[in-house]
């Protein structure tokens, strides 16, 4: 795949020139471990051609996948450098002395036991002096056993970061070998001269990684900004009637309300901006640069996997385009047991009518992709309902890789809408820059508040800017998402207890169906096509929805770090099946509720209801794959379950699903396990008709601040259920109408 992208860091270039700059820290012993762990995780094999479904592949491709290895190359420092900068310190530190330990002879005695001893002096082995089969034979009883559940989490990091340097590294060429082996291809824009070079941001943006502490000022008066400097606290001081600490679903949104009421708005965003021509295909440089933590942040237990993005447009930008409007079910209960009159109000619905025509919602696909082809036939051979899912795109629309940007600039986030909005009214984006905390002082004696909001101070990534940002404005809103809103709270001491806690992830568990080249009756593959386009809703007798099953978006890196692990030989003949296996997703509205702990770790706790839904969405999505026609059907439990479904009986399917079930995560103390996965995020600072009830009141101001609101995924009462974006925009809308038509009558006093 030839050409260069504008945007060095999101095609691979960035780490190609600097591959040799790694900042570790791990030492060489430390590394020869990593290396022969990794070397079991994906070990070079024998060439094989045989494999189930590559009958037709090209053989020196299938060759060279099954000789390659984890162990080779600089892999081994891509993930020694993953591990020093994407896990927290207590997980980094256990994985280091797991290396230390198999580094050591009586550390690998302790940890191997027998299968580390030699018939030579002096007898026992280092781990990576051991042989293949052995070293592979203590990792599977590492998996399995629960009284090596702290060794297992040390070793889940090497699968999941050896197996995602491995198949998201990108090369010069822009290609990765492995890719032509699993039938794999980046997705290539079929007239890229037809794709608009416009950057409608640009006029409103101040992009900070480009700047200087010489040039800064001078961009942010350029922009209609007061701005004063203050030497001795080294500090700009910049005025404005709103600042807004993110872009997303919320923040885009409220900063288009209030800058159209002739409010001067600055938008915070520590991400950077891409335009449709700046986003590349490939998933791990796009990953790096698009999401928090770079796509790789997981509970403090390790059962969840969160994806939250991080960049301008927020979630918006990466998002799967699904656009569900609010269920009246959800509507009625916050109206009435949360006692919140908006949601039950016209306004809220006509907010939801202006929300979809704003960001183009369209309510037909004129072609589906692999996995909804799947869904929407399996649901009709079972006799099944299957609905088809609005977004935010043309209809046209056929692009499977938007959850790395979109390329053809069809999709519509808040940076192709309601930013450009924004930025019309000559609201400021600044990128790169980072909220620290919110300045706050005693308010009047009197007030309904005990603290009054005057602003927030900000820093910049750019290191050449030593200033920080003192940004003072009439109305702050936090609209940083339901991960980040409540870390800024706290911060800045505000200690209402809802804030951080309350927290739902709409919690998924996969379901997997493998469908050969050599079926015809659905074409394409499984990274083509719209991503979600289809849905089905699991009900329960009572036509309550117990779940809803959609498919996701996976690339190569993260379908490996999700499959069970079970041999090195296994996880080559899984990857082999990648682009023609099916995976569903099962969302549940979750009752259960998690937290956000400083440091941004997050907590999560099911209810035993949570469990129930999940399976029975689960085992939905398994039939479902079965009347599809898959002919072998699993989910990524640990120990690999799944079953093989030519002649097979309905006793025997039915027996199957019976076994089917959610576990706990790697910490839990049992022989399987499984990750969740969470790309929701909600309710960590909800609204609430008294403090006791929310850290924020029905129009999103803090219940401690006067003039701090939240706009965010953050202040929803509850769990939703669907996907959110139409939700949260529209919640926004409201919201920042309101703070806008307030704040313009204060002003006219």
């Amino acid at each position: 795949m030839g050409g260069k992208y504008q945007q060095p860091m999101l095609n691979g270039e960035k780490r190609e020139r600097e591959k040799q700059k790694y900042n570790h820290g791990f030492s060489s012993a430390e590394m020869q471990t990593l290396a022969s762990v990794a070397e079991v995780v994906f070990p070079s094999l024998s060439p094989n051609s045989n494999f189930e479904g590559k009958e037709n592949q090209p053989s020196k491709a299938v060759q060279s996948f099954m000789e390659a290895s984890a162990s080779e190359s600089s892999i081994p420092d891509e993930v020694a450098e993953l591990l020093s900068k994407r896990t927290f310190i207590e997980s980094l530190t256990l994985v280091r002395v797991v290396l230390l330990l198999l580094s050591t002879r009586l550390g690998t005695l302790l940890l191997c036991g027998s299968l580390c001893l030699g018939d030579k002096w002096p007898y026992i082995n280092y781990f990576s002096c051991m042989p293949l089969e052995k070293r592979e034979k203590v990792l599977q009883r590492w998996f399995k056993h629960w009284l090596f559940t702290l060794i297992r989490v040390a070793f889940i990091y090497f699968k999941v970061f050896c197996l995602y340097a491995f198949f998201s590294r990108v090369g010069e060429d822009g290609d990765n070998p492995a890719w032509e082996a699993i039938g794999y291809h980046v997705d290539n824009v079929e007239n890229p001269s037809q794709v608009k070079k416009e950057r409608p941001l640009q006029k409103g943006m101040i992009e900070t990684m480009h700047e200087k502490e010489s040039t800064l000022h001078h961009s942010l008066t350029q922009k209609g900004l007061q701005v004063t400097e203050d030497t001795k606290l080294n500090v700009y001081k910049i005025k404005c009637d709103a600042v807004i600490v993110g872009s997303g679903c919320g923040g885009g949104v409220a900063a288009a309300m209030l800058a159209s009421s002739g409010l001067k708005v600055v938008v915070l965003e520590k991400g950077r901006y891409f335009a449709p021509t700046d986003y590349s295909p490939f998933e791990g440089p796009s990953m790096a640069e698009l999401y928090e933590s770079a796509g790789i942040l997981p509970s403090v237990d390790g059962k969840m996997l969160l994806l939250a993005g991080s960049t301008v447009g927020g979630g918006s930008a990466v998002n799967w385009s699904a656009c569900i409007k609010t269920p009246k079910s959800i509507l009625q209960e916050w109206a009435e047991d949360c006692q919140i009159p908006l949601f039950g109000s016209p306004e809220y619905l006509s907010a939801m009518d202006t929300v979809c025509e704003r960001i183009g919602v369209t309510e037909d696909c004129k072609e589906e992709g692999f996995q909804n082809q799947v869904l929407r036939k399996g649901c009709e051979n079972l006799g099944l309902e299957v609905e088809k899912v609005p977004r935010n795109s043309s209809e046209s629309h056929y692009c499977g890789s938007c959850g790395y940007g979109c390329r053809r600039g069809d999709k519509k986030g808040t940076d192709r809408t309601w930013l450009v909005d924004a930025v019309n009214n000559d609201a400021v984006i600044l990128t790169g820059c980072k909220a620290e905390r919110f300045i706050l002082e005693k308010n009047k004696i009197g007030s309904t508040r005990k603290m009054k909001c005057l602003g927030v101070i900000a820093k910049t990534s750019n290191k050449n800017i030593t200033k920080k940002l003192h940004i003072e404005a009439k109305v702050t809103i936090s609209a940083c998402g339901a991960l980040l809103t409540p870390l800024l709270m706290h911060s800045s001491g505000l200690k209402n207890r809802n804030i951080g806690r309350n927290l739902h992830l709409h919690p998924v568990l996969m379901a997997w169906g493998y469908f050969p080249d050599s079926d015809s009756e659905f074409k394409g593959k499984s990274h083509e096509g719209g991503i979600i386009t289809s849905v089905h809703k699991v009900v329960a007798t009572d036509n309550k929805v117990l779940a809803i099953i959609e498919t996701p978006s996976l690339g190569p890196a993260q379908y490996s770090v999700l499959c069970p692990w079970e041999s090195g030989l296994d996880m080559k003949r899984r990857m082999l099946k990648f682009s023609r296996t099916a995976h569903m997703i099962t969302i549940i509205r979750d009752q259960g509720f998690g937290k956000i702990h400083v440091g941004g770790r997050v907590t999560y706790k099911f209810d035993a209801l949570d469990r129930q839904n999940i399976q029975a969405g689960l085992r939905q999505s398994l039939r479902i794959l079965v009347a599809a026609g898959a002919v072998e059907v699993g989910t990524h439990r640990s120990d690999g379950q799944r079953i093989r479904c030519k002649g097979i009986s309905n006793e025997e399917l039915e027996e199957f699903l019976d076994s089917v079930s959610p576990v706990g995560g790697p910490m839990f103390f049992g022989e399987n396990w499984v990750f969740n996965t969470s790309a929701h995020q909600m309710g960590s600072c909800r609204m609430g008709i008294t403090e006791k009830e929310g850290a924020v009141d029905e129009n999103g101001e803090s219940w401690e601040a006067e003039g701090l609101f939240v706009c965010d995924a953050s202040v929803l009462p509850s769990a939703i259920g669907v996907n959110p974006m139409i939700t949260v925009q529209s919640t926004a809308y409201c919201l920042s109408k309101r703070i806008a038509e307030s704040l313009k009558q204060k002003m006219a006093f």
